[in-house]
């Protein structure tokens, strides 16, 4: 069966070193808690990250996957006055792979959302000159949300262009660390407050945000796509829709509809059989694609989830593949 695999990361090192000091200021034992060679879970190696030639195609073909999105981290923690520049640099070592490497790799554009006008012409050169087939943004910039008016530039040309934003989670700015993950011993604390609960829970309030502020009545085409099955969100769907009618919000939709219509999910490796059918079930399976989180999730097992699911061979070709072509023009 073939596989399309949409949250999968690579790692850029001027980005990487760039943004080290923001990064730093949020999850100030990030390294320590996610150490590779202390075997911490989500903690890929070096090389894992780094290589896109040989290490990665090999444990691709090792476990049927035939697709990966590729998507660069840590850009939205970029200083003003690099960002723009190592983003389009990025950008373009990622067209490059792509190029090279047909049919196996496709890219999400990085954005230097600092920038915001500097991100939607960024947007719109991934697209229609480099061939990429939508964008990651990872979490919050200057701790404000995408729905803050500054940002409507990428939001409008993300909608002009009718291309999907995945929502990737980040660590919470640290006021929010402070108050709801601290107090415990610092490992478990930088993991409380990431992998284990804390950007999950970010995630989901962002793309809230966007729905409550009006975006999706302003661009009712725009699609979004969160992984982690939706980042809590389909589990709170009918809450959401009795605590906030429309006549508290002023929408013009129900929150359930936004929820329906202008969201997408994936399991970014919680390969887990009750929420896949739960989510089949609230949300319907044309609104769910495939992601492992590679390298922080190994693809072992992930053909196995999919083909031993208790679905049609129909919806498993769907969640696989058929959607995200779809939705990416893949």
């Amino acid at each position: 069966m073939k596989i399309i695999t949409l949250e999968e990361h690579f790692l850029n090192l001027d980005i990487a070193k760039a943004s080290a000091a923001n990064s730093a200021k949020l999850t100030p034992w990030f390294n320590d808690a996610f150490d590779h060679e202390r075997g911490a879970p989500y903690s890929p190696s070096a090389e894992q990250l780094l290589d896109v030639d040989d290490v990665r195609l090999a444990d691709m073909d090792a476990n049927g996957i035939t697709t990966q999105v590729l998507s660069v981290l840590t850009a939205q923690l970029l200083p003003a006055d690099v960002a723009v520049d190592l983003v389009k640099a990025s950008n373009d070592w990622l067209a490059a792979t792509v190029e090279r490497h047909p049919g196996r790799y496709a890219g999400f554009a990085a954005l230097p959302t600092i920038a915001p006008e500097a991100a939607a012409d960024e947007l719109e050169r991934s697209i229609t000159e480099l061939g990429f087939v939508g964008t990651m943004i990872n979490g919050r910039t200057e701790d404000l949300f995408l729905d803050e008016p500054k940002f409507d530039p990428v939001l409008e040309r993300a909608a002009r262009l009718d291309v999907p934003i995945y929502l990737h989670p980040a660590a919470p700015p640290l006021a929010t660390s402070n108050s709801n993950y601290a107090g415990l011993e610092n490992l478990v604390t930088t993991r409380f407050e990431t992998v284990a609960w804390g950007w999950h829970q970010e995630t989901a309030v962002h793309f809230l945000h966007l729905v409550l502020s009006g975006t999706f009545d302003k661009y009712p085409n725009l699609q979004f796509v969160l992984g982690h099955w939706g980042e809590m969100i389909p589990f709170f769907l009918e809450r959401l829709d009795e605590a906030m009618p429309k006549k508290t919000t002023g929408l013009d939709r129900t929150m359930s509809e936004y929820l329906r219509e202008n969201m997408h999910v994936t399991p970014s490796g919680m390969f887990s059989q009750a929420q896949l059918q739960f989510c089949i079930e609230l949300l319907g399976v044309d609104r769910i694609m495939y992601a492992v989180d590679y390298p922080f999730v190994s693809q072992a097992g992930a053909a196995d989830f999919l083909e031993n699911a208790n679905l049609s061979n129909e919806d498993k070709e769907k969640i696989a593949h058929v959607n995200a072509e779809k939705l990416f023009g893949l």
